[in-house]
């Protein structure tokens, strides 16, 4: 290795990864947890060490120049290097005491995990949890998390998962709304009936009608990518909307609507990176959840 040749170090190279997945300075500032000056700094030094113009502005955003385009290429393999390293790195510390990050939905966090992360302090209290909150996938391999809770089987090959129980969803609504509704008896009954979608209402509907229900994106009233605030409003008598039974029972305040049809398995699954679960830290708070969300 020439490294003579080396002339720039790993923070302009974060930098310039940064901005140019996000196509913007303060975008690569954000994600990165510094400020644009310091980050339009560090490409212009990695600019500088190279000997090319890495970007050209366009509008308000940064387009990547040609030889941005190459360089881009190249580091993006350093990058995905970089997290390999601080999986190995993670997965071989021996100490218990530190921070694990799991990543949950915002109903499995607000509803489900208080009472599990009470029960895992009292037994663990030298291990924090950073509860991860998405309603999407977390990139276990990029160290957006070290444990994820899932409802679909992980197919990357890096991950390994436990399948913990399986369980139902269904339709619900508060009393309120069948008192002014009506109680459906059939699935043709819940025609025109307002419904709550937890997404747009294209893709709620493109849910609800691969189960026969028909629904149409008129019949979404309200909807929320938050499904906390959606559930809350179904709870509130705003329209019918999908929930696990979990956490329908959990909460209480609605009523299985047509309960003898239930649109939907829904798994729980438990999933860390291969590397991961040699740490120890990782593996306690791994086999706690496992146990918890068994019972």
């Amino acid at each position: 290795m020439n490294r003579a040749a080396i002339t720039f170090d790993w923070n302009q190279v974060r930098a310039f990864l940064a901005t140019a997945q996000e196509g913007s300075l303060s975008g690569a500032a954000r994600v990165l947890h510094s400020t644009q000056p310091t980050v339009g700094r560090q490409v212009t030094a990695l600019e500088i060490s190279l000997g090319v113009a890495l970007f050209e502005r366009v509008g308000r955003g940064l387009v990547l120049t040609p030889s941005g385009a190459a360089v881009l290429e190249e580091v993006r393999a350093m990058g995905e290097a970089a997290a390999r390293v601080s999986l190995v790195a993670a997965g071989r510390t021996v100490d218990v005491a530190g921070t694990v990050s799991v990543s949950v939905s915002d109903v499995f966090a607000a509803f489900v995990m208080p009472d599990i992360l009470i029960a895992f302090s009292a037994r663990v209290p030298e291990i924090a949890i950073d509860l991860v909150v998405t309603n999407t996938l977390s990139d276990l391999m990029r160290r957006e998390a070290d444990i994820a809770i899932r409802h679909i089987r992980p197919e990357e090959p890096d991950l390994i998962a436990r399948h913990l129980k399986a369980g139902r969803a269904a339709l619900w609504a508060a009393p309120e709304f069948l008192r002014r509704h009506g109680r459906p008896e059939t699935v043709a009954d819940l025609a025109g009936l307002p419904f709550v979608g937890m997404s747009d209402p294209a893709t709620m509907v493109g849910y609800l009608t691969q189960w026969g229900l028909p629904v149409t994106e008129a019949d979404i009233r309200v909807h929320s990518d938050n499904m906390v605030a959606a559930w809350e409003m179904v709870r509130a008598g705003l329209g019918i909307g999908v929930m696990s039974d979990e956490i329908a029972l959990r909460t209480g305040g609605a009523e299985r609507v047509l309960p003898d049809f239930t649109p939907m398995d829904v798994d729980i699954w438990l999933t860390c990176h291969r590397e991961l679960k040699t740490s120890r830290r990782i593996r306690v708070v791994f086999d706690f959840l496992a146990e918890a969300l068994t019972r």
